[in-house]
């Protein structure tokens, strides 16, 4: 059952050629493998940039508006609070004016005034107490 060495090398180097060419073909798939990855990565890549190239305007330009809407809530806070102030110097000047005009009739009713919150100042004293 042995066989001649004569055929037992071309079975060998058969084996052996089998084998450099699954080891080329098994290195040939990685190859290709790796080039397909790093072709989509490139491509994943790319598209990365590509999009954030496009998100930085539209961030700008929402941070513009966000930072231009509270300018304008500021301003309209500012101008409210100027609006009052002047209501209310011109209520001290006619208040003033009206208790110059009319001393016993602003000294009546500043007292009058009083004994009323007096009086509900002690309603309100009274009814906690019971």
């Amino acid at each position: 059952m042995n066989m001649p060495s004569s055929t037992s090398k071309p079975f060998g180097q058969a084996a052996t050629n089998v084998g450099d060419k699954a080891a080329d073909a098994t290195q040939s798939a990685a190859r290709s493998a790796q080039q397909t990855v790093d072709s989509t990565l490139d491509s994943l890549s790319n598209k990365v940039e590509d999009l954030r190239d496009q998100a930085a305007p539209m961030i700008n330009r929402v941070s513009a508006q966000a930072e231009a809407a509270a300018r304008r809530g500021i301003d309209a806070v500012r101008d409210g609070s100027q609006q009052l102030r002047e209501r209310a110097a011109k209520a001290t000047d006619s208040t003033v004016a009206y208790v110059k005009d009319e001393p016993v009739k602003s000294m009546l009713i500043a007292a009058a005034t009083g004994a009323v919150l007096m009086g509900l100042l002690t309603l309100m004293g009274r009814s906690r107490n019971d």
